[in-house]
């Protein structure tokens, strides 16, 4: 035991938060894949459980370097990566390839790449990092107004191919800024002029003809929000959450069993955009709850260590990626449950996506490496204790 803590460091919990949602990934790809080989492989129904297989053994690869990076190399990396993943977001809306009227992925040879996950990771450390250097001025426009201008960057390019993660990005954003110390009524402007701009967005695709913007999102969005707010006279639109809920219903407490499942031969996209529900309905309200407890109790860790670290780059950075990745998670299970409207959003760690699940494992071995930063930390000020003074004669 003593040399896989000397191997795996870092908070224990997370490491098996890790291994509880890579393992449902793997069980619940095969057994919503089966329908997908049939239509791509020629009824090859181990060809998508060995692809995600094999990105989940990368993933982990990438976890465990990570998490073994002295943690002031976190600063310079958060640095790089923002301005490469901003490079390749402009990139993509110039020769991406478009599936679905979204142009979100480069196509590489057979494999494809989605920038905006790599960017919502490392917004998050590029945010941590200027702030954590600027906790003296945080309290000046000046600052606001450059991050402001990193957020921008990023979250312009996403917002007409994939507005859910748009979304994401900027509640994430926001919940930095004031765990950074940015002043309220900055934040209040911000927030304020979110929300008049998504009001004004809803009231321009409900006014115009969106049938003459058929090759953007337009459409799809106005569909999604009539649908949730049951006024489309389509009967089929809301097919996709018909399907999701008859999965979570069917479930019960303890489910169908692993490979039961009936509605993944009904449900589009089970195995990244509904996987929660086929979880749901093959391990049951059982199987919901430790799903939904894995990203509570990844909350809960990573409260601890903003608490304990010494570092204001840890704590920024730490918050920021575990309130992402939670935040996702739920929205994803909402859209199952029919609580929200359709987003494309996947569930970290569990939904079938190359890109999706090595940027997760990255995000994921960025928190272990600072939580092993602690520890050490911890285990050095134990060391160097101050000797209890003799007794006076």
């Amino acid at each position: 035991m003593s040399q896989l803590n000397h191997i795996f460091k870092g908070d224990r919990t997370i490491w098996v938060i890790v291994i509880i949602l890579s393992f449902l990934g793997v069980l619940a790809v095969y057994s919503s894949t089966g329908t997908l080989a049939f239509t791509k492989q020629k009824g090859n129904t181990e060809f998508y459980f060995l692809r995600h297989l094999g990105y989940l053994v990368v993933g982990w690869g990438v976890l465990f370097l990570t998490h073994k990076i002295p943690f002031k190399f976190y600063s310079r990396i958060a640095q790089i990566g923002f301005w490469l993943s901003l490079g390749l977001l402009y990139l993509t809306l110039a020769i991406g390839s478009n599936i679905n009227n979204a142009t979100r992925v480069i196509s590489i040879g057979g494999l494809t790449f989605q920038p905006s996950d790599m960017a919502k990771l490392f917004l998050v450390l590029y945010i941590a990092r200027f702030l954590s250097k600027r906790q003296d001025e945080v309290g000046k426009f000046s600052v606001f107004g450059k991050v402001m201008l990193a957020i921008m960057a990023i979250i312009i390019p996403i917002i007409p191919e994939n507005l859910s993660t748009a979304l994401v990005v900027m509640t994430t954003s926001t919940l930095l800024l004031y765990i950074g110390r940015i002043k309220f009524s900055f934040i209040l402007m911000l927030i304020g002029g979110a929300l008049l701009t998504l009001g004004l967005f809803i009231a321009f695709i409900f006014t115009v003809d969106v049938s003459k913007f058929e090759e953007t999102r337009l459409p799809t969005w106005k569909k999604r929000i009539e649908t949730y707010m049951g006024n489309d006279e389509d009967g089929n639109s809301g097919y996709q959450q018909m399907q999701s809920k008859i999965a979570v219903a069917t479930g019960g407490i303890f489910g169908k069993g692993p490979g039961n499942s009936t509605q993944r031969n009904f449900l589009p996209h089970p195995y990244s955009d509904f996987i929660f529900a086929i979880i749901v309905e093959e391990y049951g309200i059982v199987g919901g709850l430790i799903v939904i407890g894995c990203f509570i109790m990844l909350i809960f860790r990573c409260l601890k260590m903003v608490v304990e670290s010494q570092r204001s780059f840890g704590a920024l950075a730490v918050l920021g990626i575990a309130f992402s990745t939670s935040f996702q998670a739920f929205v994803h299970m909402g859209v199952s449950v029919g609580k929200l409207p359709v987003t494309g959003l996947t569930l970290p760690l569990v939904s079938m996506g190359g890109t999706s699940l090595v940027l997760n494992s990255l995000a994921f071995g960025v928190i272990l490496g600072i939580s092993r930063h602690i520890q050490e930390e911890k285990e050095l000020q134990s060391q160097t204790a101050t000797v209890p003074q003799n007794e006076e004669n």
